[in-house]
């Protein structure tokens, strides 16, 4: 079964047949330790992903054009179908991480956040995995960045984690790690 940054949920897969349908099939502790890897590793990637695309918005158009092609297949992915963005204006790539922009804090963080529970199927150690791969791609991110990270960063992994917190409560869990 593989599990990836594909946040537009439209099934991709090309072998459907490893899937278990509905999880009404029991699955090994192996694949589930696999599917925990794979969401982990997938969240991970989702949250360095989003977190480079915010901050080459604020780049200048040199550098702006230079990453440009590295994030159209992710763009499509998240369900991007706005203008090209190394054709945006300054004004329009302000829209874009405004507020209410579709980088914006709210829907960038409500995106990840979507991926981790929606991966999860709602199993406890999936959504934890998920979790960890969240902090770690932010980690990563701000190790490429070479510090902290701009404030629309750090906001945007804040709510994406008070998201999966809520979920996790609304699904029963603790939000602490009982097995640490």
């Amino acid at each position: 079964m593989q599990i990836r940054p594909d946040v537009s949920f439209s099934s991709r897969t090309t072998d459907t047949s490893e899937v278990k349908p509905l999880f009404s099939e029991k699955i090994s502790k192996d694949e589930a330790k696999e599917i925990k890897e794979q969401i982990q590793k997938s969240a991970n990637e989702m949250v360095f992903k989003s977190a480079s695309l915010q901050n080459v918005l604020f780049k200048d158009e040199e550098m702006f054009a230079k990453e440009y092609d590295e994030f159209q297949t992710f763009l499509q992915d998240i369900g991007y179908t706005g203008k090209p963005i190394a054709e945006l204006s300054r004004e329009e790539a302000g829209a874009l991480v405004a507020e209410d922009g579709f980088f914006g804090v709210e829907q960038t963080s409500q995106r990840i956040a979507d991926f981790v529970i929606n991966g999860s199927g709602g199993d406890e150690k999936m959504l934890r995995a998920g979790r960890e791969g969240m902090l770690a791609g932010f980690k990563e991110a701000e190790a490429m960045w070479g510090g902290k990270l701009p404030e629309i960063s750090q906001e945007t992994m804040k709510k994406a984690l008070e998201l999966v917190d809520k979920a996790m409560y609304d699904f029963g869990f603790s939000v602490l790690d009982t097995e640490a």
